[in-house]
């Protein structure tokens, strides 16, 4: 898995970045308990999963051509930016 340091518990920020492989059942137990453990404590990072949760379920009902493709073309160069750490 990605943690080098397992004895300890996440920190916010790894949650963000396990967030897609704990909705798809991609972790291993140990790193689900932590992650889980994690959101008992932490309010933002519950609201933070729940939001990716509807954000898939509203995604999941859109139509490609449902998007305008300006909008389109802005969401593409933002998530291109994101990647790119810009």
């Amino acid at each position: 898995m990605r943690f080098l340091r397992r004895g300890r518990d996440l920190a916010c920020r790894e949650m963000v970045e396990l967030v897609t492989d704990y909705l798809e059942g991609a972790l291993d137990a140990r790193d689900r308990e932590r992650f889980e453990r994690h959101l008992r404590g932490c309010e933002g990072c519950t609201a933070y999963l729940e939001q990716m949760r509807l954000t898939l379920r509203l995604a999941g009902r859109l139509e490609p051509e449902a998007i305008d493709p300006a909008f389109r073309d802005r969401l593409v160069e933002a998530f291109q930016g994101w990647a790119e750490g810009r």
